[in-house]
């Protein structure tokens, strides 16, 4: 599957508890990655310090779904199930 133009949902719904550039504690679920540009598509793509979490992020029709609004729901669920209590 390919990613989907201008969604972002993986750089938004999805925590990451690894520094970013510019965001050296990670980032909360539905928080915006600083990187992600208005047009919704990473501004580290391609360069050496997008972090490894990100680069290893493959979309999937399981997270990814049909849609944008697929996506952020689908994310949101993953997010919910593997949050530790």
């Amino acid at each position: 599957m390919d990613c989907r133009m201008s969604c972002g949902a993986c750089c938004i719904a999805i925590s990451i508890s690894s520094p970013i550039p510019g965001m050296p504690q990670g980032k909360r679920a539905g928080e915006r990655c600083l990187h992600l540009r208005t047009d919704n598509l990473c501004g580290l793509f391609g360069k050496p310090e997008r972090p490894p979490v990100c680069s290893s992020f493959q979309p999937k029709a399981d997270t990814c779904g049909q849609t944008r609004e697929d996506a952020f729901r689908l994310i949101a669920d993953m997010e919910a199930q593997t949050r530790p209590q």
